[in-house]
C-alpha cells in the first residue's frame, strides 16, 4: 500500500525571514523569504502521493497566495518555538486529513524538484520517524513520522538529535531536498542547481558572482 501524505509547511511573515541574507536590502530579503516559500509549496502540490499541503503562517495577505495555490492555510500556533508549532500544525492535519501521514518540511527550498521529494517519501520505512538531512549535514529539511510518533527536533544540530530519538535518516542522493537557503552562498548552491520560477526571477536581478 502506497502511503500519502499531508506537507506541513512553517512560514514565517516575509518581513522577519532570511536576516542572515546580508548584502541585501529589507526589499530583497522579504521578496526572497515569499519566493522561497511559493516555490517550496508549489514543488510540494506537484509531488506524487501529497495528497494535501498544510502552511502555517501569521501573514494574512500571504496566506491569500498560498490558498490560490491549492493549500490548507492555518495561523502559525507558536511564534517562539518552531517544534511546538509544528506538532499544534499537524494536530489540526490530523482533524482535517486523519488518513494521511504528516510530513513536516522547511519552508526555504527553493530548489526542490518533486521528483526528490517523492523519493523521499516513497523511501520511508513506514511505522516510525525519518528524516532527510540538510545539505551540510547538521540539521534536517524534512521529518515526518504517524501522528501518534509526531515529535520533530529542528534546530541547532536536528540531524543528531533525530538520530538520537530513533528517527531513520534518508540516505539517497537528493540535493535539491537538502538545500536549504539561510545566506547568499546557500542561494548560490541553490541556483546551480536550478531554483523555481519565483526565486529565479529575483535571483536574475541580484549579482551573485
Amino acid at each position: 500500500m502506497v502511503t500519502s501524505y499531508v506537507v506541513v509547511v512553517p512560514v514565517k511573515p516575509p518581513a522577519h525571514g532570511k536576516s542572515r541574507m546580508t548584502g541585501l536590502d529589507d526589499r530583497q530579503r522579504r521578496a526572497l523569504a515569499r519566493a522561497f516559500a511559493l516555490d517550496t509549496v508549489a514543488a510540494c502540490l506537484a509531488t506524487e502521493h501529497v495528497d494535501a499541503v498544510l502552511v502555517a503562517t501569521d501573514d494574512a495577505a500571504f496566506s491569500r497566495e498560498f490558498e490560490s495555490l491549492g493549500c490548507v492555510t492555518i495561523p502559525d500556533g507558536d511564534t517562539n518555538d518552531l517544534n511546538a508549532a509544528l506538532r499544534q500544525a499537524v494536530a489540526e492535519a490530523r482533524r482535517r486529513f486523519p488518513d494521511l501521514t504528516p510530513a513536516a518540511l522547511c519552508a526555504d527550498l527553493p530548489s526542490l524538484r518533486p521528483a526528490d521529494l517523492s523519493r523521499a517519501l516513497a523511501s520511508v520505512v513506514p511505522g516510525g520517524p525519518s528524516f532527510a538531512p540538510d545539505a551540510e549535514g547538521v540539521g534536517t529539511t524534512l521529518y515526518t513520522a504517524p501522528y501518534d510518533e509526531f515529535d520533530p527536533e529542528f534546530g541547532v544540530g536536528s540531524r543528531r538529535a533525530h538520530r538520537a530519538s530513533g528517527g531513520v535518516e534518508v540516505g539517497l542522493d537528493l540535493p535539491s531536498l537538502r538545500r536549504d537557503v539561510d545566506d547568499l552562498d546557500d542561494l548560490r548552491d541553490a541556483r546551480s542547481l536550478g531554483l523555481g520560477p519565483e526565486t529565479a526571477a529575483l535571483v536574475a536581478e541580484l549579482d551573485l558572482t
